[in-house]
Formats: structure tokens, sequence, C-alpha cells
């Protein structure tokens, strides 16, 4: 059964500036830094790639060997979420043994694998153990952590060398992404944030944002996707001024804060490289 799209979505824009086609092909070395992997998705390689660098600006800045795998093939990698989605599992397995056989050298070595979109970071700790199950998958498993669980747990453990300045907004209001909540990783989203000083960081208390994903851009779940946004989301980002920045780490939630909130929404990364010294 074919969905139609809803005419009063605005669609996503594919971005001639990917990510990929700029992003540097081996590591860039820190002197005695600690090696980790930065792994872009393709909602950030091909529709928003700002925040990607924003991500590889501010683990350089804290003295991180950034690796940043690619694929066999001229295709970027891709971890199957979208192929989960619709139903098409084979296909998702495939994408994700590419992804795996990318990784393969950083697996073994134990490195960190740090991922920006929540959804796509969290199938490989949940759905790839099941579709590919082996010790090597449950070995990236404990290694996949969102960008802000990284940082999170590096300043806790006194490893994090990162200075910032004060933020270039007072406030920053807080949606999460449904596997953020779902991971329990918001007090990590919340600790990260305020890494910056002098920020002051209110969580929006949601549920689902209402898009996830293709579900609120097809024209018979419009009107639902809307009324999910209008429960707690949407009435927060009106009572917000505008001195306050918007963080949503999910690229679906970005978009329904645009359509229906018509604010802009950063990713954490974005936030920190506003607050890194020049």
């Amino acid at each position: 059964r074919v969905l139609g799209l809803s005419a009063r979505r605005r669609l996503p824009t594919w971005r001639r500036d990917a990510f990929a086609k700029y992003a540097p092909t081996s590591a860039r070395v820190a002197s005695g830094g600690r090696e980790v992997v930065l792994l872009v998705d393709t909602f950030n390689n091909y529709f928003e790639p700002e925040n990607a660098r924003a991500a590889l600006a501010v683990l350089e800045a804290a003295g991180y060997q950034v690796h940043l795998p690619r694929a066999a093939q001229a295709r970027p990698l891709c971890c199957g979420r979208t192929f989960l989605g619709a139903g098409l599992v084979e296909e998702a397995r495939w994408e994700l043994q590419r992804m795996l056989e990318a990784l393969r050298p950083y697996i073994e070595r134990g490195l960190p694998v740090i991922g920006l979109e929540p959804s796509c970071l969290f199938t490989l700790r949940d759905e790839l153990g099941v579709l590919l199950p082996s010790n090597e998958t449950r070995a990236l498993a404990a290694r996949a952590q969102l960008f802000e669980e990284f940082l999170a747990s590096e300043s806790e453990a006194g490893r994090l060398n990162l200075s910032l300045n004060p933020s270039p907004w007072p406030r920053a209001l807080l949606h999460g992404h449904c596997h953020q909540k779902a991971f329990d990783v918001m007090a990590a989203t919340e600790s990260t944030l305020r890494l910056v000083p002098q920020l002051e960081v209110q969580t929006i208390e949601s549920s689902c944002c209402g898009m996830a994903g293709a579900f609120g851009y097809e024209a018979e779940h419009y009107d639902v996707s809307m009324k999910m946004a209008e429960l707690s989301l949407l009435p927060a980002l009106r009572a917000a001024d505008a001195s306050t920045v918007v963080v949503a780490d999910g690229t679906s939630c970005r978009h329904q804060i645009g359509d229906g909130g018509h604010r802009q929404a950063l990713h954490v990364a974005r936030v920190l490289e506003a607050a890194l010294p020049r």
C-alpha cells in the first residue's frame, strides 16, 4: 500500500555539501589523544551536514583522534533503520552487514563508536544483535554511544579536556527523541549541555513529537501527528522567548519543530560548537 505525502509538510532538502563528500579520508591526529570513531548517519550526512561538522570540531577541540569510517563501496554507510521502519528486514540486515564490515577494525581495537542520530545509533544497540547475532555485534553494541553519552561519560571520568565559552544563548529548551527516552540517556544529554558555562537547560516533559520518521509526512497521519505535537511540545515552543535555543537530536523531531513550532532546533553538537573558543 502506497501512502501519499502531505502537501502541508516541507520535505527535507538534499544538500550538495554532504559531509562525506568533503570529510577527511583519514583520522586527524591529536597528539596523545584518545582514538574514537564518529559514525555519521544518512540524515546528518545528506540533510544537515553542519551537525556532523560540529561534532567533529568539538571532538577534535577536546583532543580526540577521530576516525571517519567508510564503506568499501562508494555508497555511504547506513544502519538500515529506514528499511526496518518499512518492514524490509532482509534489506536492513544487508545494510547492517556492510556497516559491521566497515567498523570491524575499530571494534577489534575496542574504540568508542559515536553516533549523532538516536534512531540510527540505537539500532546498533538493539536490532543489530537480533538480526546478526554474534560476539562481534555484541562488542559493537557495547561500544556504541550517542555523542552526548560519550562526552558525559568522559566528563564524569575526569578525562574530558574541552574548553568552552559561555553560551550565545541564556537558555536551552531540550526535546528528547523517543529513542533517547527509551534508552534512558536524557540525563546524559542534559549534563552535556550543562558543560556550556552559564547555559540554563530545561527539558520539555513530552511524549513523541508526532513525526516518528515518515509517519508524520503521510497525508493520512498528518492530523494525528500534529495532535501529538500539541500535547506538550508545541505549547512549550510557543512559550519560549526568542533568546532560548531549542535543542533536539532527532532529525524527525527537528523537522516537526520547524513545521509545527516555526523554530529552528539545533543538535547538541552545534550548541557545543557555538561555545568553542575562536
